[in-house]
């Protein structure tokens, strides 16, 4: 029941277990370069003043069991263009949660980003979750429209819910269904087919227009 550390593989990305000897070098040119402050922004952690303190932190996250992290690498690339971990592992009730999402700007936007997202929800679902979970900072307007846009539904705010790097978190929560999941992979796989995309790679169809 409990997901472990093993690779999934789409048609352009791979989900690896995050190993810091593996993906540091590309984790951190992606991460910390003029946009830093944006990338890390709402997560728990970082920026990091400097390279050795960077492989501390990913040092702790790939030995770490929850959450557990996972590398997402872009075949066209073959190099980690980004970071996601499930967290809050609860296999007697049957719930885990997606989290610690950091996409580089080589991710953002993408294909490759998208297909990540699908394959770590098909992957849940598969292992008999029935309940899969989305939160975020109620003040992250990027991240509430990417759970929206990917099927996950919103169930409210938790005021107050942390203080993280200091300052007031409240928390939105977003949740996808084991019942809903056969639409939501229907559409995943609609969107994600290569006759979606034109001859220059761009949409046809949306993935919001498909969800609804």
């Amino acid at each position: 029941m409990r997901p472990r550390r093993e690779t999934l593989e789409g048609r352009v990305v791979l989900i690896q277990p995050l190993d810091s000897l593996v993906h540091g070098d590309a984790l951190y040119e992606g991460t910390h370069a003029d946009h830093r402050e944006e990338l890390w922004r709402y997560l728990p952690e970082g920026p990091f003043p400097d390279r050795s303190t960077f492989d501390t932190y990913l040092n702790r996250a790939s030995v770490s069991e929850d959450p557990l992290f996972f590398a997402i690498v872009d075949k066209s690339f073959g190099v980690a263009v980004g970071m996601a971990a499930y967290l809050r592992i609860e296999p007697i009730h049957k719930v885990i949660e997606v989290g610690h999402i950091l996409f580089t700007p080589k991710l953002q936007r993408t294909v490759a980003a998208t297909e990540a997202m699908f394959l770590m929800a098909q992957h849940v679902f598969d292992l008999g979750y029935r309940r899969y979970e989305w939160k975020c900072n109620a003040l992250n307007a990027s991240s509430q429209r990417a759970a929206r846009r990917l099927g996950f539904t919103f169930e409210g705010v938790f005021r107050q819910h942390m203080i993280v790097k200091g300052r007031n978190r409240d928390t939105a929560w977003f949740s996808m269904l084991d019942s809903e999941w056969p639409a939501r992979k229907a559409r995943f796989e609609q969107w994600l087919d290569a006759r979606n995309f034109d001859e220059n790679g761009v949409q046809k169809l949306s993935l919001s227009a498909i969800n609804g």
